[in-house]
């Protein structure tokens, strides 16, 4: 390998940066073609109500109006937005349409749709639409959903959507011999994704040609067309969806919604384009949340804290609807639940229920985030009954090299195979409390700072698997100019996907990234796609497009032989050009000049997931007049494999610590006893901002385990910064309040909490 071309490890400059600095990006709401109409969306007003008359007649007669329609109109197909993931039993009873039908179940649900010659007229064509509702009685929380005294769904008759036991090992017994229990309800908040730019499509559906070109798609376009086609009862290949820049998705954004089908309904019933794009209220009430998960559970461990069991329950609120992917949050939440600890005998029983909120899907470490809070938390808990500083409990019971790799056993019901692989999490861990200045912190925990605030620091520790999913597939074509055209399957969501791959492309092909231009997520570009989520791009893309480019190398000999009248074997590639005896060379941009110059790449893991591992450290000072918490320095470690860009790696960790801030002591969908959400604007809904951000971030890569499961020892790193925080955060509230023995068992963590833990902890 040329090591005038070495970029693999380098931090490079992200390349996508030079258009978004300048303005020059192009987003979905910058989009616009000839003759193109907009569309606006009636939204339900209440949680749960029969809809008893629909009247649309005001509404179509006003100027500039084009369309109006509701569920049971003329052309309006109805399917069933189809699971993506985690499909289990008896989800397919709970699935949503695009339109309500009969009944509206959450605050937003789509109930008719205007088309108007601009946005304006659209939406106040929606003032004069009519709906008669019979308001119902709302579920809002889990335990009401258990009564089933108020039903959502009437097919089924229940609001359990599904219901399982998962485990491993002798729970019982263990627990029969334990001489330290412990038994604690978690409670973690409702978030919201809150990309900085919302969603938005733009549909043109051809009735000609029996075509739809859908424009805002991202994430897994491959998957959503298929749908989308077998929706509107067309082939595949006549069904395009195109990914433009996007500004941030942590997993909300590019699954299908209502709207995925409602654009182009629209589009086909007045012949003309016709675009969608969300306000931030839509965003907030429409666009999946996530997290809301309630667990309920119990330790057993020796004396000296050895872990023997656990057992938990974990109830998921998956809103009105199961949406595509909505069930990853808590059949996560449960498998993650063990940790990267030894725990030989583990049980949980996993219900996932439908209440009157907005359904729920994936954001940036789906059940991770709440499964280590819940599992942090009791291990904190656990070293404080038993006197045993918390560093020494994790050091007692993570496993050890030697125990790697690791059987988790079925924790999610269809994953039987399910494999820690090889790694050093006690290193990890050292390595984290080295940085954080852990054995300075072991007498100081509670001491009080010049301002009167309590001082304490916490940690956590987390695994983290990745790059899961179908395929991902390269190609690569070399213009005559020696440009290089990268295509891949994989979406980019602001992640760096286009510098990671050029610099994959570079290395592997010994030319400088200058020249290579890649494009990505549209369904035009290759033939097949895995599309982005699960921190798989890198893992995924980056090693099909590894393939693609020694695929080219060898297309290079072979052509060169050919030119040359040479047998391939005498030919050797160096610094993007084929080279023979003698030191004659042919360049790429010269062989693409005689002939074709393309190559094709795919790489399949076949199941196997990465897993990245590490730990973190939070040092606050809380004020216990106010409750105010102020993170003040954090320090996190990752396992990642090995480092493709250093900076970008970076980004992404302290992106996600920041964002596990606002998870931990800001964000929360809140909904009122009649399921009206009190959080609909972001004058309600707070988002972390400079205030609350740390000026001291400490991100390490570790990269002494390179993953054995694909050829470049790639791990994900897309959520090992925002896993752990807050578990890392309340445990060091915890320890900066020690004397006042609070005991935090729910999200989030803003200053009312605390003060009213606080008052509690006095009154006992």
């Amino acid at each position: 390998m040329s090591k005038r071309h070495k970029y693999i490890g380098a931090p490079v400059t992200r390349i996508e940066d030079r258009r978004f600095l300048s303005g020059s990006g192009c987003f979905i709401g910058d989009v616009t073609v000839p003759a193109m109409a907009e569309m606006a969306i009636l939204r339900s007003p209440h949680a749960h109500a029969r809809i008893r008359d629909i009247d649309l007649s005001a509404a179509r007669a006003m100027a500039g109006v084009i369309d109006v329609f509701a569920a049971g109109d003329p052309g309006v197909d109805q399917p069933e937005i189809p699971i993506r993931l985690a499909p289990f039993a008896g989800f397919e009873k709970f699935l949503q349409r695009p339109l309500a039908e009969g009944k509206v179940r959450y605050v937003g649900e789509p109930v008719a749709v205007v088309i108007a010659e601009d946005r304006y007229r659209a939406e106040d064509a929606l003032e004069e639409i009519a709906v008669d509702y019979d308001i119902l009685d709302a579920v809002t929380d889990v335990d009401q959903a258990l009564s089933d005294q108020s039903i959502l769904h009437e097919r089924p008759g229940t609001n359990l959507a599904t219901g399982y036991t998962v485990g491993r090992g002798d729970v019982e017994d263990a627990f029969a011999r334990a001489a330290y229990r412990r038994k604690e309800k978690f409670i973690t908040n409702r978030h919201a994704a809150c990309p900085l730019e919302t969603r938005g499509l733009l549909a043109d559906f051809n009735e000609a040609a029996q075509t739809i070109r859908l424009e805002g798609a991202v994430k897994v376009t491959w998957f959503n067309r298929r749908h989308l086609a077998a929706a509107f009862d067309l082939p595949e290949s006549s069904v395009v969806l195109i990914e433009h820049d996007v500004g941030g998705g942590f997993g909300a954004r590019g699954e299908l919604y209502p709207e995925d089908y409602l654009v182009p309904i629209a589009s086909r019933r007045c012949g003309r384009p016709v675009k969608w794009v969300e306000d931030r209220r839509e965003n907030l009430m429409a666009a999946n949340h996530s997290r809301d998960v309630t667990c309920e559970l119990e330790i057993a461990a020796d004396a000296d804290g050895r872990i023997l069991g656990m057992r938990a329950t974990v109830q998921g609120d998956l809103g009105a609807y199961i949406r595509t992917n909505g069930g990853v949050v808590p059949s996560k939440a449960a498998q993650f639940l063990p940790g990267p600890y030894r725990v030989p005998s583990f049980s949980c029983d996993v219900q996932a229920l439908v209440t009157n909120k907005t359904p729920v899907g994936t954001l940036r470490g789906p059940g991770r985030f709440e499964a280590n809070f819940c599992r942090e938390r009791m291990l904190d808990l656990m070293a404080a009954d038993l006197d045993i500083d918390p560093a020494d409990v994790r050091r007692r019971n993570l496993m050890i090299p030697d125990e790697l790799p690791y059987r988790i056993g079925e924790l999610v019901p269809g994953d039987p195979d399910a494999t820690y692989d090889a790694g050093d999490y006690g290193a990890a861990l050292e390595r984290l409390l080295e940085e954080a200045g852990y054995a300075d912190w072991a007498a100081r925990q509670g001491e009080r700072d010049d301002q009167g605030r309590y001082l304490g620091l916490g940690i956590a520790c987390f695994i983290e698997s990745s790059a899961a999913g179908p395929p991902e597939s390269a190609h690569i074509e070399v213009g005559s100019d020696g440009t290089i055209d990268l295509r891949t399957g994989a979406s980019a969501l602001g992640q760096g996907t286009e510098t990671a791959l050029a610099q994959i492309c570079a290395e592997v092909l010994e030319i400088p990234m200058d020249g290579i231009a890649v494009r990505h997520g549209s369904t035009d570009l290759v033939a097949s796609g895995g599309g982005t989520f699960h921190s798989r791009n890198t893992v995924m893309a980056g090693n099909a497009t590894r393939v693609a480019a020694e695929n080219l190398r060898g297309r290079a000999i072979e052509l060169a032989a050919l030119r040359w009248n040479a047998a391939a074997g005498e030919l050797s590639y160096e610094d993007g050009a084929v080279r023979r005896a003698g030191g004659e060379t042919l360049t790429l941009a010269e062989l693409a000049g005689f002939d074709e110059m393309h190559a094709d790449g795919s790489f399949d893991n076949q199941g196997k997931v990465s897993w990245s591992y590490g730990a973190h450290a939070a040092l606050v000072a809380v004020d216990a007049e106010t409750g105010g918490i102020e993170v003040f320095r954090y320090v996190l470690t990752e396992e990642i494999g090995r480092a493709l860009n250093p900076a970008m790696l970076r980004g992404q960790a302290v992106g996600g610590v920041v964002q596990g801030l606002g998870g931990a002591m800001l964000d929360h969908m809140v909904y009122d006893e009649n399921g009206q959400l009190m959080t609909g604007t972001l004058a309600d809904y707070l988002l972390p901002t400079c205030d609350i951000v740390p000026e001291d971030i400490t991100a390490i890569a570790l990269e002494d385990s390179p993953s054995q499961l694909n050829p470049m020892g790639f791990k994900g790193a897309g959520e090992g910064g925002i896993v752990a925080v807050a578990g890392a955060v309340a445990n060091a509230v915890c320890h900066a309040l020690k004397d006042h023995e609070i005991n935090i068992t729910r999200l989030p963590l803003t200053p009312a909490a605390i003060c009213d833990l606080l008052k509690e902890a006095k009154a006992r």
